[in-house]
């Protein structure tokens, strides 16, 4: 029994050192590739369809500044103002979905999502669930809001294959994430519920719809906000 706690809690001190460790690398180091990626590549792969992962990381000043703002009306409008979790949005999204009897609404905040992206897998369960709180504290804790707004804009998935701001621009636009503009930023914003299912190179009638509801979020909250020197 006491070699197995003493391998238990060396288990446990390495889990510390490593994810701390890593999470203060990647506050200065681009992400190369996330657990998404490969599970993804791994799909492909059993499914017999050629392997695609198109992912190419650019600084934040590097990408067209309407799609950080995009995003942030479309996923998470009190991003500066919460500390990883908006409780008020998981108060709506439980009532929301409880009235419907079904999820409709999620209440994932984009550092929750950043930290699901760059460290864990995508299946839900409670355990993953207790893992992205713990990543969650740690990304708001060593890094600021803009380095998390970049690492999502860099790791997100956009489309089949396709992630981050440059991979879908070139994909989808022919053009570099640089030279987005508010229409295809509104629109790449508006796939990110299901990229899979929702291509804004070739929206729906749906998507234009959720467009529109954007953009008028993005006029309310204005420009997003630069990062201080």
């Amino acid at each position: 029994m006491k070699k197995l706690f003493k391998a238990v809690l060396w288990i446990i001190i390495a889990f510390f050192v490593l994810s701390i460790g890593l999470t203060i690398v990647y506050r200065f180091c681009p992400v190369p590739v996330s657990p998404l990626m490969v599970i993804r590549l791994g799909q492909q792969f059993a499914d017999g369809r050629p392997l695609k992962l198109a992912h190419r990381w650019v600084p934040l000043d590097s990408i067209h500044p309407s799609l950080p703002q995009a995003v942030w009306a479309a996923e998470d409008i009190h991003f500066f103002q919460h500390n990883g979790f908006d409780f008020d949005a998981i108060k709506y999204a439980i009532k929301l979905n409880r009235k419907k009897g079904r999820v409709v609404r999620g209440a994932s905040t984009i550092s929750q999502q950043t930290a699901k992206n760059v460290f864990l897998w995508p299946t839900s369960s409670w355990t993953r669930k207790a893992f992205e709180v713990y990543f969650t504290i740690l990304i708001e804790t060593f890094w600021s809001k803009h380095r998390i707004m970049e690492v999502y804009l860099n790791t997100i998935e956009m489309g089949d294959g396709i992630y981050g701001a440059e991979a879908v621009s070139l994909e989808h636009f022919g053009c570099h994430a640089r030279d987005l503009d508010t229409n295809r930023s509104s629109l790449i914003a508006a796939s990110l519920p299901n990229p899979i299912k929702r291509n804004s190179a070739h929206p729906s009638k749906y998507m234009y719809k959720y467009q529109r509801k954007i953009l008028k979020q993005m006029r309310k909250l204005g420009q997003f906000p630069k990062a201080e020197d």
